[in-house]
């Protein structure tokens, strides 16, 4: 149990510290995963930057995810849903696009840009602050792996262990302090989890952005 994103970040450095010599960077999944990586950018002075995976919602149902994709523009679907739903590729690419989009206008209001980060031939660090189904995260990987990162590392505080162990597969280490058997939601392992502000990101980011470069 955490008491907070604050709290879960302080516990996940401790076993993000054996990368501070490599050429690593952390990538952030806003919003609550800059708070999460805060600690570890400021205690070993690490490179980082911000990647946000959206989903690709169903047509019946855009809460449904039939896929997920990046600022690149590398998406990632659920090849089941979207043959049992019948979805046109057609409808995949526009509404990929419409996220992009998103994901872009997000970028530029947190950091200033919406430049993809710099990963090749790094260790690339991905932090949030908890994992569920973990399929908008594969999206983040892929496109990582797209960019030539030279080794992937998903830290994240708490996921469930069937996610987890799906995750192993598509990236070269995982580190998650809590991996429960009988899983919730992420923000049962908190005591506070208060949604994290755009405020907040954007004044997290300006902090690190002065301090350690991107």
């Amino acid at each position: 149990m955490f008491i907070d994103r604050k709290d879960a970040g302080i516990k996940l450095s401790l076993k993000l510290e054996k990368f501070r010599n490599d050429d690593s960077i952390i990538l952030a999944i806003p919003r609550g995963g800059i708070v999460t990586a805060y600690q570890t950018i400021k205690e070993y002075k690490f490179k980082w930057d911000l990647i946000i995976p959206r989903k690709i919602g169903s047509p019946q149902n855009k809460e449904v995810a039939i896929g997920a994709v990046t600022s690149d523009g590398i998406y990632l679907l659920n090849e089941e849903y979207v043959a049992t739903l019948n979805i046109s590729q057609e409808y995949i690419e526009n509404e990929a696009f419409e996220q992009v989009d998103e994901i872009k206008r997000r970028l530029k209001k947190y950091k200033g840009n919406e430049k993809f980060p710099e990963v090749k031939d790094k260790t690339v660090i991905i932090i949030d602050d908890g994992i569920a189904t973990g399929f908008t995260i594969l999206a983040a990987i892929k496109s990582v792996k797209e960019h030539g990162a030279k080794k992937i590392v998903l830290a994240v505080p708490v996921a469930p262990r069937d996610t987890i162990s799906h995750l192993e597969a598509f990236v070269d280490e995982v580190i998650c302090l809590l991996i429960p058997d009988q899983f919730y939601a992420v923000g049962s392992y908190y005591e506070n989890f208060e949604q994290t502000t755009d405020e907040e990101v954007i004044n997290m980011a300006n902090e690190l952005q002065k301090k350690y470069s991107l």
